[in-house]
């Protein structure tokens, strides 16, 4: 894969009738069951739905941490289940980022580590890790709190910190899996609010949360049922003010 834009009027991702089946014979658990879904770059996409409706199974797929039994996905025009396990990979490294409920942070590493890691697995040199880091840290507001290590740091803190390790590879994506399932109203929004702003700045986000509040900042809500897309409608945001 390359680094140019998808052609014009190519989905960034499509999903075409992607089912997924866990076991075999009588065991056999469709947890998707036919997915249609289309994602336009740089857009704002909140998946709702009851536990079992199958967002996780689908967000592993977009992720590219699990393959569908059948069906067609689609990143900007590749069909990625045509791909080896390799090629995955480095579309993983290279164009996606995750965030995680829990903020899956090092102990006792400080912030500036944790976000270097991604690029400690690539093998990029110390210099360059720690110049990229700084930039991450900065688009979440952490650098003064670099050298502090998670036990120092609030909740709301060490989701940015997750945040930031997950932009230092500059993805093309943001997969977030409840990223303020752990924190309190306020500290929710300011998630929230710094998703909103990364969004503005182009890059597409794919939120997965079952409160209302946190999907109302998104551009288009799919809901997902018994294996289905159940609806997708476009929304009117959540208006987030400019930072002073």
């Amino acid at each position: 894969m390359t680094d140019a834009e998808p052609p014009n009027g190519t989905p960034l991702i499509e999903l075409r009738g992607i089912t997924k089946v866990f076991g075999q014979g009588a065991a056999a658990f469709k947890a998707l069951k036919g997915i249609h879904l289309t994602i336009e770059q740089g857009d704002f996409v909140a998946v709702m739905g009851p536990s079992g409706s199958g967002k996780s199974t689908t967000m592993n797929i977009l992720g590219c941490l699990d393959v569908p039994t059948a069906g067609v996905f689609r990143f900007r025009g590749v069909e990625v289940q045509s791909l080896t396990r390799d090629q995955r990979s480095l579309l993983r490294r290279r164009y996606l980022g995750f965030v995680f409920q829990g903020f899956n942070l090092l102990a006792r590493t400080t912030a500036i580590e944790n976000v270097e890691l991604p690029l400690l697995y690539r093998g990029e040199k110390r210099a360059v890790r720690r110049a990229a880091a700084l930039r991450a840290l900065d688009q979440v507001g952490l650098v003064p709190w670099a050298d502090h290590t998670p036990a120092e740091l609030s909740g709301g803190q060490q989701q940015r910190v997750a945040i930031a390790r997950a932009l230092v590879t500059d993805p093309d994506v943001l997969l977030a899996d409840e990223p303020t399932g752990n924190l309190d109203t306020e500290r929710s929004i300011e998630i929230m609010e710094l998703l909103t702003r990364l969004n503005q700045q182009g890059i597409t986000i794919l939120l997965v949360t079952h409160e209302p509040e946190m999907a109302a900042y998104a551009k288009t809500i799919v809901h997902f049922r018994d294996g289905l897309v159940e609806s997708s409608e476009r929304n009117r945001p959540t208006v987030v003010a400019e930072p002073a």
